[in-house]
């Protein structure tokens, strides 16, 4: 549930620091964002702990592929899986949509370093 949250943030943060926006609005949320990125760095390792569980409890898991097996087994069964799926699926998300961000305000960042420069040396 708290991985759902956290990419849907991170989605709607890389969405609105690619949209157009004067370059003052731009420059203020890069800050923020930047800002931010720090502590949201616990996304990582909250990610690969949760793959490490999904591993660890996909590879022990009872198969309920036999005969043998009630249906309501068998639905509990594929629910599991899907659900081991989607919760991979969404760990790999946050680590790539913070990658994202973290490159996009850096980019940002170096853009405006290098307008600087260039106000300078027209300026001279």
């Amino acid at each position: 549930m708290i991985l759902t949250y956290v990419v849907a943030a991170e989605a709607a943060l890389a969405v609105l620091l690619t949209l157009p926006s004067p370059k003052l609005l731009k420059n203020r949320f890069v800050s923020l964002i930047s800002l931010l990125l720090q502590p949201a760095l616990f996304v990582v390792p909250f990610a690969a702990f949760q793959l490490l569980d999904i591993y660890w409890k996909n590879e022990h898991r009872l198969m309920c592929t036999s005969e043998v097996c009630t249906a309501a087994e068998r639905d509990r069964y594929e629910k599991s899986i899907y659900k081991a799926q989607r919760n991979g699926i969404l760990c790999i998300a946050a680590c790539l949509l913070y990658w994202s961000l973290y490159r996009i305000c850096k980019y940002q960042k170096e853009i405006q370093s290098l307008e600087e420069v260039e106000k300078r040396y027209k300026t001279q």
